[in-house]
């Protein structure tokens, strides 16, 4: 297993089953529809344009397994050094062990690119993700109750948050 900086190229279609998986099965995504293969092109230019890392793990063989990233956490000037992740496993590897090798290279990520803070959206019903992300020092910042409403059901979204001893020097503007 290994490490591999994602692209569209080589890793697009890999990255949206992935996502698709989550989206038809899961409430890791708060998304009704599977997403089309245009939609990464945008998704991988957002990445792209903003110097964030998409992050991969791959098998010897070169099968993606899983992937994580992490974004803009508001668009405001003011937050530019809180940015909130995500990190999705392909469902045949889940609970191996490899969320957590994703988690902390992305950590190590943050620290390099002097961000703060590392925000974590989390549906308070996927016990796993929270205990990875409370096993890595994220805190319960908050749960917003009722946010969202999928498979006939409200979901509440739990917000967990990581602060970095970075930057040094935090400027304004």
């Amino acid at each position: 297993m290994r490490f591999v900086e994602c692209s569209y190229a080589a890793h697009a279609s890999a990255i949206l089953d992935i996502f698709n998986e989550a989206i038809v099965n899961s409430t890791a995504l708060y998304d009704y529809q599977p997403r089309s293969s245009e939609s990464m092109i945008a998704w991988f230019k957002a990445k792209e344009s903003g110097g964030f890392p998409v992050l991969g793990l791959v098998d010897d063989s070169g099968e993606l397994l899983g992937f994580a990233s992490y974004s803009t956490f508001r668009a405001w000037p003011a937050y530019k050094y809180s940015v909130e992740h995500s990190v999705y496993l392909h469902n045949d590897h889940r609970g191996k062990g490899l969320g957590r090798m994703l988690m902390q290279r992305l950590i190590e990520l943050a620290i390099e690119q002097e961000y703060h803070v590392m925000v974590g959206g989390i549906d308070v019903a996927n016990a796993a993700s929270i205990a990875l992300h409370e096993k890595l020092g994220f805190e319960h910042a908050g749960t917003i109750k009722q946010v969202a409403f999928k498979f006939g059901r409200w979901l509440d979204l739990a917000f967990y948050q990581l602060i970095l001893l970075t930057p040094a020097q935090p400027v304004d503007g």
